[in-house]
């Protein structure tokens, strides 16, 4: 699936925010607050976000961590209304790039066990599920899979 043409993907700014909380509210039961998002791009020096952008909305978004050669996907997210268009692999795939051209040779992540959805795109661009964190979810007591994909 290849990204909406409209759609744009760009390092996530302050100016950002207030999208990504609309996005995060729509999409997690208990979504990231505004403070979380400022630490990240300002002081969390081994995080690394983008947004997906349709003119000035803010779409989707991904970021993660990056620590010596692994990335640690800490959040993915579509607004809804745009969702089933390839943002989220666009996404993804340049989290794993960018992850890749910064050193990471590997990338993990969490998923609940019921999305399926986003399990199946994660297997479609080589992700393994190799182990699971009982409970993981405390709003829902749900396990999360890890994930992890190798040779980026």
């Amino acid at each position: 699936m290849e990204l909406v043409p409209e759609v744009r993907i760009e390092p996530m700014t302050v100016d950002d925010i207030p999208g990504v909380l609309e996005v995060e509210e729509k999409s997690f039961p208990t979504p990231w607050k505004r403070d979380a998002f400022l630490f990240e791009l300002l002081h969390n020096k081994v995080a690394h976000y983008l947004v997906a952008k349709a003119g000035n909305r803010v779409v989707g978004y991904g970021g993660m961590w990056i620590l010596v050669d692994e990335a640690h996907v800490t959040n993915i997210a579509v607004h809804p209304d745009w969702r089933r268009r390839g943002i989220g692999e666009a996404l993804l795939r340049r989290l794993m790039a960018e992850a890749k051209e910064r050193g990471a040779d590997r990338m993990t992540l969490e998923v609940r066990k019921s999305n399926w959805q986003a399990r199946r795109l994660y297997e479609k661009l080589g992700f393994l599920t190799l182990g699971c964190r009982r409970n993981y979810y405390t709003e829902t007591r749900e396990d999360a899979l890890i994930m992890w994909k190798y040779d980026l």
